[in-house]
């Protein structure tokens, strides 16, 4: 773990010890006060902060618990798909709050293709666009594309908007096993490697949701 993550670690433990904390992180700077408000609301703010230090941060997604970080902090990318034992060359997921936040990833499109997805947005479905030519090679790995969606999970979504980022976002397991569904399946199966877990419930869905190629239309994933 990181000297600046330790570091957050302490100062954390020391707002738990205090009950208030106060996070110049976000869009403006807010005060709380733990005694009153709600604890989610905390862990989603100590997130974003950690996320723009190059943690690693679960959270629930529309179906599992995903693993999150900062999609152009290179170091924080590779941490994560090192704990998720995942090669590069696959390439990431990224979810954000809204459309803007991916657009400059995002390469040439008919905009007719860009309405049908804005259409499914935000929703419960990723779809495969072409990647701009900055977009790092640790997200789009061997591909020309990048997945992402814009989520309507709400701490999800909350979590990309306090952060002011998007967030690479995969399933909460080693890559072949099970994934997490719960904030106590993600430790014991991730262990000390995730800095942080936002809690909450997932979005019900039985399984990730689906992929599919803005382009051609393809089905990636059912």
């Amino acid at each position: 773990m990181c000297k600046a993550i330790r570091s957050l670690h302490t100062a954390v433990s020391n707002i738990l010890c205090d009950g208030i904390v106060e996070f110049p992180f976000s869009l403006h700077s807010v005060r709380y006060d733990m005694t009153t408000q709600s604890i989610d609301t905390w862990r989603i703010r100590t997130a974003a902060r950690m996320l723009q230090m190059g943690a690693i941060v679960a959270y629930p997604t529309e179906a599992v618990f995903g693993l999150g970080c900062n999609p152009f902090d290179e170091a924080a990318v590779l941490r994560l798909l090192a704990l998720k034992q995942r090669p590069v060359e696959k390439g990431m997921i990224l979810i954000a709050d809204s459309f803007d936040r991916l657009k400059p990833l995002v390469g040439d499109l008919p905009q007719a293709t860009l309405d049908h997805v804005l259409s499914h947005w935000p929703g419960a479905i990723t779809w495969l666009l072409p990647a701009a030519k900055q977009t790092p090679s640790w997200l789009t790995g061997q591909h020309s594309t990048l997945a992402m969606r814009v989520t309507d999970h709400p701490i999800a979504s909350a979590l990309c908007r306090v952060a002011g980022m998007p967030l690479v976002s995969t399933s909460a397991n080693l890559s072949g096993r099970q994934p997490a569904r719960t904030a106590l399946q993600v430790r014991l199966r991730c262990g000390d490697e995730v800095d942080w877990i936002v809690h909450g419930q997932t979005g019900g869905l039985t399984r990730p949701t689906p992929i599919r190629n803005a382009i051609s239309g393809e089905v990636v994933r059912s």
